[in-house]
């Protein structure tokens, strides 16, 4: 078997480009892609919004986890277009572009590259993004995977955060807590039957899917949007803040998410700890869904939104029925954030 250590970067990339030109013949925006020092994009008709994102290895994803499991290739791509292409679609634009800077370690295999590629494309297909183009990149060497995208978008006018309203419905797209039981079960070493639903969590980790066409064919009908990446309190927050507004939860609303992850929960839970607590907590703070959270007039939810709380008045703090909720979410810089 091959490793990058065996080959150089024009050999590598002999590996990779011919996937990533395949997929790219659907992009009417690109006139010009992986071949020059640039790519050149005709974006001239709308704005243009950009957003970019890292995985690194034993930060984000484990080549091998502690239930057994190997995270290929073609998970982390997965996982890459994912999480920026749901970064554009919580703007209410349209992807258009992704550029990836891909650093190897020497002894990863080359159809791990060619993995990564196909990951990266039929995420973008799978997803609705199909005419999002990968016009180029990077390739380095390091002592660790580590995996960076940049994402463009277009639209006529963004959905920010900064504007919900008092009286507005707080609606959600996509899933929430399902990545965080699937991370739990990737890091739990007990013996347990990967049963559908369990493979449901697992796969919610390691091959997300955001509603990202919803996004920007809803955004007339929105008054504030975000991608939920790092926990629904902990974006709801951040919504909150920047709109000046009080958030309330309906933990009742949230019974759909909890039922899927009830069960990783039974396996996942700690001595004494009651499973039910810990799926409701896991949909509050888990991240990684990249669900949308947004806010509209109560009496206009767009379709393929469910209501799970409201804007109750000026402010900038959220509640759950009412009351404040000890944890938050996700924290690249807090060690017990999750």
């Amino acid at each position: 078997m091959q490793r990058a250590r065996d080959v150089n970067e024009d050999q590598l990339l002999e590996a990779f480009l011919p996937i990533i030109k395949s997929h790219n013949t659907e992009a009417d925006r690109l006139v010009l892609g992986p071949s020059d020092d640039c790519a050149v994009l005709d974006l001239r008709d709308a704005l243009t919004v950009l957003t970019t994102d890292t995985q690194t290895e034993n930060q984000d994803f484990r080549r091998t986890w502690p239930n057994g499991m190997v995270t290929s290739g073609y998970e982390v791509g997965w996982k890459a277009a994912t999480q920026n292409l749901a970064d554009v679609a919580a703007m209410g634009a349209v992807p258009q572009t992704l550029l990836i800077s891909l650093t190897l370690t020497p002894d990863t295999p080359v159809h791990w590259v060619e993995d990564f590629a196909r990951g990266v494309t039929e995420s973008c297909t799978a997803q609705g993004a199909e005419r999002c183009s990968i016009s180029g990149g990077d390739l380095g060497a390091g002592s660790e995977i580590s995996v960076t995208v940049t994402a463009v978008g277009t639209c006529l006018t963004p959905v920010l955060r900064s504007g919900a309203q008092t009286g507005d419905a707080l609606v959600l797209a996509g899933a929430v807590g399902t990545a965080a039981a699937g991370l739990a079960l990737l890091e739990n070493s007990s013996s347990y039957q990967l049963t559908p639903e369990l493979s449901a969590c697992v796969e919610a980790q390691q091959r997300p899917r955001s509603p990202l066409t919803i996004g920007s064919t809803a955004a007339h009908q929105l008054t504030a949007m975000l991608d939920v990446s790092d926990g629904l309190l902990r974006d709801a927050g951040r919504l909150a803040r920047a709109s000046c507004v009080n958030i309330d939860i309906d933990a009742a609303a949230l019974s759909l998410w909890a039922t899927k992850v009830q069960e990783a929960a039974k396996i996942c839970a700690a001595p004494g700890e009651n499973a039910s607590d810990l799926a409701l907590h896991w949909v509050l703070t888990g991240g990684e869904d990249h669900g949308l959270l947004a806010t509209c007039p109560a009496d206009a939810i767009p379709a393929g939104f469910t209501k799970i709380g409201k804007v109750t008045e000026p402010g900038g703090a959220v509640t759950v029925d009412g009351k404040t909720y000890r944890a938050k979410g996700w924290d690249h810089f807090e060690a017990t954030a999750r």
